[in-house]
């Protein structure tokens, strides 16, 4: 029996109030006193299919944390599926703690079985702070993990296809900002270079784009900026930077009151989730701006798209072509936001609404 006490959150809710305004269907938290385990694992929408999202581990500064993180990211994650054309609903699951620390093949194992106590709804992947090695751990306990390493028959890393798709989603926003998606000569700032963050870079490099990099890992900073030249740049300064656009690659909520006061770029696009602090409030404020905004769950799908091809039988080319269409979806959102006068992230939340809408009708009839 695991003790549940009611923590504060954003605006004051209870957790039962946190899950019903995002509207979850479920939120399971998994807990071993043997193996120190303590995870949330949120389920927003199965109307499309079953939940897929990555688990993410990190050490939150309170339980609070860790529960908005996961209801936000599920979410984010039922969005991503839809707008992409996936069959698929949104899940998500956090571990609290530190992964270089606290992670094992027994907590791993143990955290795999509160999945296969989900029967299948809810399909588990590779996150920040997780690896292809952790979803082998899982595959012992489950067969409801995907992202597995290439010899596994899996489609291993999918930190590629997700930095690819936010090249896309970034091509797109130039193309839209300067008529040209050529990012030559672009200053860009990336505000994390782990393993998506360093694979965006290195397509930017190859386009000679001009790169400034941060993050908390001094080792990564080093690698990144030796391999491609790239200026590193202090963590809170990343924000003042003169730059065409600014990325966000790490955690979200690096879009709010204090940083948009800040920022000098013309487009935000980057691979974190849900960047926008508050999104009817940041979402707004990008537009009074001026600063056009790629939304993250859009062009962020790479990872989503390719684990979802390793359901079908992974094919590596057929995941990069399906992910290349980002930059058309992107500009379609951008054409909506124009003629709807609402801003990206809310013009992208009504697309992947309306689908979720329209397929619900659909079953409902069976």
């Amino acid at each position: 029996m695991v003790e549940l006490k009611e923590v504060e959150l954003k605006k004051d809710k209870s957790v039962f109030g946190q899950i019903s305004e995002y509207n979850h269907e479920k939120v399971v938290f998994c807990h071993d006193h043997e193996t120190g385990l303590k995870a949330i694992i949120g389920i927003h929408n199965t109307v499309l299919g079953p939940a897929l999202g990555g688990t993410r581990m990190w050490a939150y500064a309170s339980e609070a944390e860790a529960i908005d993180d996961v209801l936000r990211l599920s979410r984010g994650m039922t969005y991503k599926a839809a707008i992409s054309g996936l069959n698929l609903g949104g899940g998500k699951a956090v571990i609290i703690g530190d992964a270089k620390k606290d992670k094992s093949e027994a907590l791993m194992r143990r955290y795999g079985r509160f999945v296969k106590n989900l029967n299948g709804a809810y399909i588990t992947a590779e996150d920040v702070g997780t690896t292809t090695k952790d979803m082998e751990y899982i595959k012992m306990e489950t067969d409801h993990v995907a992202g597995l390493p290439e010899s596994m028959g899996g489609s291993g890393d999918p930190s590629p296809v997700t930095a690819y798709g936010t090249y896309m989603g970034m091509k797109a926003a130039a193309k839209k900002a300067y008529g040209s998606d050529s990012l030559e000569g672009k200053k860009i700032s990336v505000q994390g270079v782990g393993h998506v963050g360093g694979y965006l870079v290195e397509l930017l490099a190859k386009e000679n784009a001009q790169i400034f990099i941060t993050d908390i890992y001094e080792d990564r900073l080093r690698d990144i900026s030796s391999k491609y030249k790239a200026k590193v740049v202090g963590m809170d300064e990343i924000y003042d930077l003169d730059v065409d656009i600014y990325s966000p690659c790490a955690l979200g909520g690096t879009v709010n009151d204090d940083t948009i006061n800040r920022l000098k770029c013309q487009i935000i696009a980057g691979s974190a989730n849900n960047q926008l602090r508050e999104e009817t409030v940041h979402g707004p404020a990008l537009v009074k701006k001026g600063i056009l905004y790629a939304p993250d769950f859009l062009i962020n799908a790479g990872g989503l798209i390719n684990v979802y091809s390793e359901l079908q039988g992974y094919n590596r080319e057929s995941a990069y072509a399906q992910t290349e269409r980002i930059y058309g979806y992107t500009l379609d959102i951008f054409d909506k936001s124009e003629n709807e006068g609402i801003h990206t992230q809310l013009a992208a939340t009504k697309m992947a609404e309306q689908r979720i809408h329209s397929i619900g009708k659909v079953k409902s009839t069976y």
